[in-house]
């Protein structure tokens, strides 16, 4: 693995998954393997499990790690080719990539959608350039329009709690106050169909995602119909991509409920944090047995060590 972009960085997905539950039973026992060598963590926008999870599986890989937030830490970065950089951009990504490679063996970068223009966007300007201008790996920790890192998480908790060999899992969208990006149901969906799952999504009329985002998973706009016998119900909200970033429905009712929850088969409750509680589902849905939301959170150290460990493997001088 040279880069961990997509799922489409992944050779074989159901042996990383299984290489990522070995790791979790010794989480040190690669430790040698990152001495001497070290990764950079760029972040455009706020993160608590992302940084921390990413820090601690450098860690347990003896990587040495340096994190620079862009903006508060860093000057801005300008993207665009051939721009007049007369604005408050002060450096632009072809110097800032190569002066970074230079100083680190691998760096992973956190950027946003921004929610204006859907082609900008979908275009991934951010990560593309990176991966461009970055002579070393680059890994994806959050990109405008993919969570690789959250949805493999996903995928290692599923995989522990699972009761059959193909669950039924269901992405539900759940309100929010304000517009937030379609990566994190982007993954989840891609990588939920990479793994044969019984996958549905539901969603209001109007949250379509992107046709290449849904591919064959089933859509179902009567959640409670989607609930039906479900084995894990992950919430999140994402905005609207045919009228790019909007909110055109703040609907309550979709809220996650123990109501909801009981039409399911004992189903786990996943969210990808962080959450609002009592907005996109119940308090005491996530105080219940059926919450799964911190060994899922806890997951991203280890989807997060094994990218860095297969990156660092092929490229190990």
């Amino acid at each position: 693995m040279n880069s961990f972009l997509s799922i489409n960085d992944v050779e074989n997905l159901p042996a990383l998954v299984q290489e990522a539950l070995e790791i979790k039973k010794n989480p040190h026992v690669y430790s040698d393997l990152g001495r001497q060598r070290s990764m950079c963590l760029i972040f455009l926008n706020p993160s608590l499990r992302t940084r921390l999870s990413s820090q601690k599986a450098a860690f347990n890989l003896g990587l040495d790690t340096a994190v620079l937030d862009v903006g508060s830490q860093g000057w801005n970065l300008e993207f665009a080719d051939g721009v007049v950089m007369d604005g408050d951009k002060a450096e632009h990504i072809k110097e800032a990539a190569a002066v970074i490679s230079s100083y680190f063996d691998v760096v992973a970068i956190r950027a946003f959608a921004k929610l204006q223009d859907r082609e900008e966007d979908y275009s991934e300007q951010v990560m593309s350039a990176f991966k461009e201008y970055c002579p070393v790996p680059v890994i994806n920790m959050e990109s405008s329009t993919g969570h690789p890192l959250q949805a493999f998480a996903d995928l290692i908790t599923i995989e522990e709690h699972k009761k059959v060999e193909k669950p039924k899992v269901v992405l539900t969208w759940a309100p929010h106050p304000k517009a937030l990006p379609q990566a994190v149901a982007n993954s989840f969906s891609q990588w939920m169909q990479a793994a044969n799952f019984d996958f549905t999504i539901t969603h209001p009329e109007g949250y379509e995602l992107a046709d290449e985002m849904v591919g064959n998973a089933k859509v179902e706009y009567d959640q409670a119909k989607a609930f039906e016998g479900a084995d894990f119900i992950y919430a999140k909200n994402w905005s609207n991509y045919k009228d790019y970033g909007k909110v055109v429905s703040k609907d309550s009712n979709w809220m996650v409920t123990q109501q909801k929850m009981q039409l399911t088969n004992a189903g786990k409750f996943m969210h990808c944090l962080p959450v609002r509680r009592n907005v996109v589902v119940e308090g005491a849905v996530l105080d219940s047995d059926q919450s799964i939301v911190i060994p899922q959170a806890t997951n991203r150290i280890f989807s997060m060590q094994t990218v860095t460990k297969k990156i660092l493997e092929s490229t190990h001088s």
